[in-house]
């Protein structure tokens, strides 16, 4: 069995929770918020696609 990789189950957990925080902005309606947490959430998810790929180049 592989270990894990907690750096990246801990990236992971990250975008989940910015893209639940967007959900949460919604309800409370406030749109700075919003767009933060979306940018945040594309911009930690670029991170990890970006991690995966130079992995996969060795």
């Amino acid at each position: 069995m592989r270990t894990i990789q907690f750096s990246k189950l801990l990236l992971a957990c990250l975008v989940i929770f910015s893209f639940s925080g967007v959900g949460i902005a919604i309800a409370f309606r406030s749109i700075f918020w919003i767009i933060v947490l979306i940018a945040l959430g594309f911009g930690l998810m670029g991170y990890g696609i970006s991690l995966k790929r130079k992995r996969q180049s060795y």
